[in-house]
């Protein structure tokens, strides 16, 4: 997975990916309400019960819904969006489509030649029963609306909501009038926009300090940065996660009744005054993180009390012993983009992996489809560049479906090498033996004699990565490209990756290569900050104008040409070396209803939806 800086997944329920919803036209209208999500598992439901929920290394540690900046642990949108939904919502069933049950709004309409965007949200209440309204979106925009602010947004795409915004208006309790800078695309304004709004109540939490009375400070800037300075400095305070009354008024479907001091245990109980038709059957369910796969799996086999978690494809071949032992099993490609991040201003090889060639030598040595059948039994996407071909066929161009720019070609690295002044010593070291900026040179800013040797980071935990990550040691070893391999718990990970650029380096940018595991899409899978220049998820610097440009022009038009072209030109200019994205195959106890199919987008984090069978 992209366990990236703004949403992870882990191993049990795929995570959290950012709600969304889609709008085709610019004067379409999407109705809400009615008719929620569905799974008809045989069984008679019964109100009641507890079930758990495993994870690997997932430990969420803010509870704020907007994060800043600076807090890189994608696991918090899993704590929050139970408590806070979005004002839009993607999955229904295994269906990529609106979920209309969960979503906040009741209408969505693009007009002004889609620079005016209306939204009109449910009639639904908070759970201390005051109403939902359009004041709390507002509530939302002006917190964000100073740059100090929504540049210190760990969900902030450049140049995106709110700084491409004129204005907010709510000519009425329930409707929402967005102004946009610019015309936009709908179906990325919707899906990409909106799914990451998650409403928060402003006649509860719109005050600077404990002490103060709710008030009306957001209305002005230093107001707004006073009231987003204190929820987020209470955010972070994990021991007062559930006694906080910040924190006790929720939308969604759940509260939060315990919380463990370091996130690896924490559980839930309904929110018994949510207005959705989702209502809970569970009277609890409960989050537990495990250090690694294989403890969480051996918990499984001996009958522990693990309801559902995600099997190890490396375990595969045991999944007659867990269903013996109880278990059904449903699996789900994943709708995201996996790939090693290079980090282009390493003061040590920087130049070297700027350098595009080095890159598609590189990538030209995975052998992609053999990770695929030898480490994860088939189950995965093939990575051939950065849309999923299984999870997000319809986006997905004919170059990508025909195995992409870069098929594996060791001879074509060898080659690409040597026509750029290298030494190829294959199962040696490569080392530059013409320097220069010449045609036929290693580069600009290489050094002769300079190793193409990299260390490679990942995370720790996963069998199967383990595995992908040595057969990209070997297979890169080909032509001379020696990759040190260095594993560390995800969180320490997250800590040593800092984002370099041209501009400034992070205290943390001595890293090389680093595999952060994967970024989720939402239902318009355009760039999530992974290769746009400043993007949240850029930690590598990688900037070309014409890729922000492809960018932008996805984000303001609707085009699947527009789009393909994007994606076409991105898969070539290799903002990540891409790998293989697993599907997942979670493993859940046969007595429990609701749970499948999985939500593409959810991952399966619908425990609304779950029941205990009589």
């Amino acid at each position: 997975m992209r366990m990236t800086r703004t949403v992870a997944i882990a191993a049990a329920a795929l995570a959290v990916a950012t709600g969304a919803a889609a709008c085709s036209s610019s004067s379409s209208s999407t109705g809400g309400g009615g008719g929620g999500n569905s799974s008809s598992p045989a069984g008679t439901p019964q109100h009641g019960g507890t079930v758990t929920v495993a994870w690997i290394s997932a430990t969420p540690n803010f509870i704020f819904p907007y994060a800043p900046a600076t807090n890189t642990d994608g696991y918090n949108a899993n704590l929050t969006l139970p408590l806070w939904p979005s004002v839009v919502y993607a999955g229904q069933g295994g269906q990529s489509i609106v979920n209309q049950a969960e979503s906040l709004f009741s209408s969505v309409n693009y007009t002004n030649g889609n620079k005016t965007v209306t939204v009109v949200l449910k009639s639904w209440n908070w759970s201390d029963g005051k109403p939902i309204t359009s004041r709390d979106f507002a509530f939302v925009y002006n917190l964000l609306k100073p740059k100090a602010d929504y540049t210190n947004w760990n969900s902030y795409i450049p140049g995106q909501f709110p700084a491409d915004v004129a204005s907010v208006s709510t000519p009425d309790t329930h409707t929402v009038v967005i102004n946009l800078a610019a015309a936009t695309s709908p179906d990325f304004f919707t899906d990409n926009i909106l799914s990451t709004v998650q409403l928060i109540p402003q006649h509860a939490w719109d005050k600077t300090s404990d002490a103060s009375p709710v008030g009306d400070y957001d209305t002005t800037p230093a107001g707004a940065e006073a009231v987003y300075k204190y929820l987020q400095t209470e955010g972070g305070k994990i021991s007062t996660f559930t006694t906080n009354p910040l924190w006790k008024v929720v939308a969604g479907p759940w509260t939060l009744s315990d919380f463990n001091s370091d996130g690896t245990l924490y559980g839930y109980e309904p929110n018994t005054a949510y207005s959705g038709s989702a209502r809970p059957y569970l009277a609890h369910w409960e989050n537990k993180a495990y250090n690694s796969d294989t403890s969480m799996i051996d918990d499984m086999r001996a009958g522990g009390t693990i309801t559902t978690g995600g099997l190890p494809l490396s375990d595969y071949k045991q999944l007659g012993v867990i269903k013996a032992a109880g278990y059904s099993t449903t699996d789900l490609p994943i709708a995201g983009v996996a790939g090693i991040t290079p980090n282009l201003y390493n003061a040590q090889v920087g130049a070297v992996l700027r350098q595009l060639y080095i890159r598609q030598a590189m990538e030209d040595l995975m052998n992609r489809a053999q990770v695929v059948q030898q480490v994860f039994n088939g189950f995965a996407d093939p990575g051939n560049g950065p849309i999923p071909v299984k999870a997000l066929a319809s986006w997905a161009s004919p170059q990508e479906k025909a195995g992409g720019p870069y098929p594996y070609n060791p001879q074509a690295a060898i080659t690409l090498l040597k026509q750029h002044g290298w030494n190829v010593v294959p199962n040696g070291v490569t080392t530059c033996q013409s320097p220069g900026s010449g045609a036929s040179q290693c580069g600009a800013g290489i050094a002769a004699g300079q190793k193409l040797e990299f260390s490679l980071l990942y995370p720790s935990g996963r069998v199967t990565t383990e595995e992908m990550e040595a057969a990209w040691q070997a297979s890169e070893a080909q032509a001379g490209i020696k990759l040190d391999l260095k594993s560390e718990p995800f969180n320490s990970l997250l800590g040593t990756t800092g984002v370099c650029t041209a501009q400034s380096h992070a205290q943390n940018c001595g890293w090389q290569l680093a595999d952060l595991g994967y970024t989720p899409y939402p239902l318009y899978p355009t760039d999530q900050g992974v290769a746009v220049t400043g993007g949240n998820g850029n930690y590598g610097g990688f900037s070309d104008p014409k890729v922000d440009q492809l960018i932008q022009a996805t984000e303001t038009a609707s085009s699947q040409q527009t789009f393909f072209q994007y994606e076409d030109y991105t898969a070539e200019q290799l903002p990540l070396l891409w790998e293989p994205l697993r599907e997942g195959i979670e493993v859940y106890q046969s007595n429990l209803g609701g749970f499948a199919p999985l939500n593409p987008f959810s991952g399966g984090n619908t425990e609304e939806l779950w029941y205990l069978k009589k």
